[in-house]
């Protein structure tokens, strides 16, 4: 088994409280000149209780790490890997637009 550190600890701990598959989260650890970085993978299931209402659940998590590095002499950043086919994908490029170019048009229009 891997080495485990109090920030990786922390987030593995925040992390399977708050999403439905615990056992799906992964996390690793790499550290460089710029401090650590942990990169999170998660169920694409998920995604949407981690990131939270405007990033707000994704910020605190943040925050909270920094604390975390901050009491350890580091600097703590963290990376949420996006799951396959988590994102919308965006409509292909021969469709017509969501907006017609018109309305935009019109309201550039000073």
């Amino acid at each position: 088994m891997a080495e485990r550190f109090q920030d990786q600890e922390f987030l593995d701990f925040v992390v399977k409280a708050l999403v439905d598959n615990p056992s799906d989260v992964k996390i690793d650890r790499k550290v460089d000149e710029m401090g650590v970085l942990l990169t999170m993978k998660l169920n694409s299931a998920d995604m949407g209780k981690i990131i939270g209402r405007m990033g707000n659940t994704a910020k605190a998590i943040r925050t909270l790490l920094r604390v975390v590095g901050l009491k350890n002499r580091s600097r703590v950043n963290l990376k949420i890997e996006e799951p396959e086919g988590g994102r919308m994908q965006s409509p292909p490029a021969n469709e017509a637009p969501a907006v017609g170019s018109d309305s935009v048009m019109d309201e550039l229009k000073f």
